[in-house]
This record gives structure tokens, sequence and C-alpha cells, in this order.
């Protein structure tokens, strides 16, 4: 069976100003089944968002080698939509003209996809709020435009880059709600980077623990809680929840790193 990501002895060395050599990643071997949602968690300069910018093919790896959907990343391609720490609107484009900016850069058919643009605005809640601009939106909100607008081209595969890392820790928890409920109705495989191993827990199926510059992964904990899907938020309060949230944290102190 094909793989939405499969991702064997990802090595990224960058060379710096002064010729010296930086080992970012070490042999990062990853996979993503079709419709999964995977985690991958560490400290901060771990290389977590250079490892999304190799799946994204933005960033060719210094050795090892990515498969997207069983085809090699050699370069930036349209199986990936891309979520990034901030929402990155333009501040002149309402809601829905930041969200059709994809589709016109893609040279896609605009009256099709202007229809596309109006199912994921319903799908996360922002119906009626098509002719607004950024600023007459809250943070949560203008996140939620930025996912519409990295699936408007219909990508089966969603990159997010610590997208909530910016909120308020109330806006994050029903933002990480809102997600789940987004990646249950869309269907598609997510990468989500993140710091926060609560929030990774809660989303994942399986989340890959990174360990300090040059990352390298420590494990890949499978999330097996009581609780089906959807998951609320009291789940963090049950004892499984709790139980996978130490070991994770055991091992990350363990070697010295604790976020």
């Amino acid at each position: 069976m094909v793989r939405a990501i499969d991702t064997k002895e990802i090595c990224v060395t960058f060379r710096s100003s002064d010729g010296l050599h930086l080992n970012v990643l070490e042999k990062i071997n990853i996979q993503a089944e079709n419709g999964e949602f995977i985690s991958v968690a560490g400290p901060s300069g771990c290389g977590k968002t250079t490892f999304l910018r190799v799946v994204a093919g933005l960033l060719k790896p210094t050795s090892g080698v990515a498969h997207v959907l069983g085809k090699e990343v050699q370069g930036p391609h349209s199986q990936v939509g891309i979520v990034f720490q901030g929402p990155v609107l333009l501040n002149w484009r309402t809601v829905m003209g930041n969200i059709m900016l994809q589709a016109e850069i893609r040279g896609l058919n605009l009256g099709a996809y202007r229809k596309r643009s109006m199912d994921l605005i319903e799908l996360v809640g922002l119906k009626g709020f098509e002719k607004k601009y950024p600023y007459q939106l809250s943070g949560g909100m203008q996140q939620r435009v930025s996912i519409c607008r990295a699936l408007v081209h219909d990508p089966p595969l969603l990159l997010m880059d610590e997208p909530f890392g910016a909120l308020d820790a109330m806006t994050r928890e029903a933002m990480n709600v809102e997600l789940q409920r987004i990646w249950m109705e869309s269907k598609k495989t997510i990468l989500f980077i993140t710091h926060s191993l609560p929030e990774a827990v809660f989303l994942s199926d399986k989340i890959y623990v990174m360990s300090p510059r040059p990352g390298r992964i420590l494990k890949c904990a499978e999330i097996e809680l009581d609780s089906p899907r959807p998951r609320t938020l009291d789940v963090m309060g049950t004892p499984k929840f709790n139980a996978i949230l130490k070991e994770i944290r055991e091992l990350m102190a363990s070697r010295g790193t604790l976020d």
C-alpha cells in the first residue's frame, strides 16, 4: 500500500557563513498512512520545520529520500497544502480573496474554485465572513482562513507548522477541537509540527518525538486513548492520556530536554 509520507534516512546539513557545517537532521525515517494524523514534537531548533520543508519539496535533503504518495519529492509539488505559524494573510484582501489567491497563483478555474472556497468557508465555520478583512477577524478566525487557503486546491496532504503557537491557551484548545473536526470531515493526511505535547497527544494517531539538534527520532508513539474520535477536551484528564504524556516527557527529560 502506498503511504502518504515515507521518508528514508533524511539528513540535512547547512553550511554557515564561517564555513562550518551544521547538522540539523540525522537519519529521519517517518511514515504516515493515508488519512492519518501524525505529529512531530520536539524542542526548539531540533529541525521539525526543516523536515516539513523537505516533505513539501522546499528543501533538498543532503542525503536520504522523501516520498509523498509513492513519488519521490524532487521539488515543490501540488500534493501538499501548507499552514504556517502565522496566518500570513494579505490585509487588503477579503477572506474570500485570501483563499482564492491560491487558485489564482496556480492558474485554476476561478469559477469552480470559488464554489470550493465557499464550501471550505462553511466547513471551518466562517460562513457570513466572506467579505471581511483580516483586521476584522480574531486570531483563531484568521488561522481558519489560512487552513481554507491551504486546502482550496484539494491536496491529499496538509502540512501544519505550529499553526496555533501564537494563540492564547483557550483559543488554542478550541482550535484543536476544530482542527480535529476539519480533519475528520476532509479525510486529509496531516503532518503537524508542534512544541506542545498535550496538543500532539490530543490530536494525533501517532507522534514522532525528536531529539535536540541534530534532530533524530527518539520514539514513534502510537496514540490509543480509551475515548473514540471525535475526542473532547475531557480526554486530557483521563489516566490513559496522562500516562502517554508522562512517558513522552520522561523520554525527553532523559535526553536533557523538555519543552
